[in-house]
């Protein structure tokens, strides 16, 4: 009713960790003086940008120190 299964040998996955290809990759090429100083603008503005929304954004966070000038002139009377 029930078959064993054969075990299967596995020694295929031990052989291709030890593989090396004879192939050789490309070389990389050198990045350009000019594709490096467009990588560093790049990078700049987007940090320039991110400090100036936070300065910007910085006294639309802040609480006011003084509430009483916040007040109507209704609440006081007048």
């Amino acid at each position: 009713m029930f078959r064993r299964r054969e075990p299967v040998p596995f020694a295929f996955l031990a052989e291709a960790d030890r593989f090396r290809s004879n192939v050789t990759p490309p070389p990389r090429q050198r990045s350009s003086v000019s594709q490096i100083a467009g990588r560093w603008l790049l990078g700049l503005t987007i940090v320039a940008g991110m400090v100036g929304s936070l300065v910007l954004g910085m006294p639309a966070l802040s609480t006011p120190s003084d509430t009483q000038t916040q007040q109507s002139q209704a609440s006081q009377g007048h």
